[in-house]
């Protein structure tokens, strides 16, 4: 299997930083935009979206700035893919800032990013920032 590649986006939201971080660190707040359901149970996280399950373990999280994640799937593969969500504030505007950090295979990365684009769109929608 190919290496995976990483990537980063950039998304301006309007939002307080306090709010977003319950949409991108919770069950609840996750399963608002991200999957139709979330659960968790301590670290690992159960994603649901349709007929499909993901699981993901939470590797470290930083209150009211950022959330890393790493698939089940990749670390029993023995892989350091992971996930992160990152708020970011600029120190003069005060523009709030999404920034996702994310891995993906080479000829996969662009359907990868419109991904997180919709995903991001949804997010939006349910904050009233669109």
């Amino acid at each position: 299997m190919a290496d995976k590649i990483k990537y980063e986006l950039e998304f301006v939201i309007q939002s307080s930083p306090q709010l977003l971080y319950q949409y991108i660190s919770t069950p609840s707040g996750l399963s608002e935009w991200f999957a139709d359901n979330v659960n968790s149970r301590g670290e690992l996280f159960i994603f649901i979206w349709d007929d499909s399950e993901e699981e993901a373990k939470l590797l470290s999280k930083k209150s009211g700035e950022r959330v890393k994640f790493r698939w089940v799937e990749d670390e029993e593969e023995g892989n350091d893919y992971y996930f992160e969500i990152r708020i970011q504030v600029d120190e003069i505007t005060k523009d709030v800032s999404l920034m996702v950090s994310d891995f993906a295979e080479e000829d996969e990365t662009d359907e990868s990013k419109m991904l997180w684009e919709n995903m991001i769109g949804n997010l939006k929608q349910v904050l009233g920032s669109a």
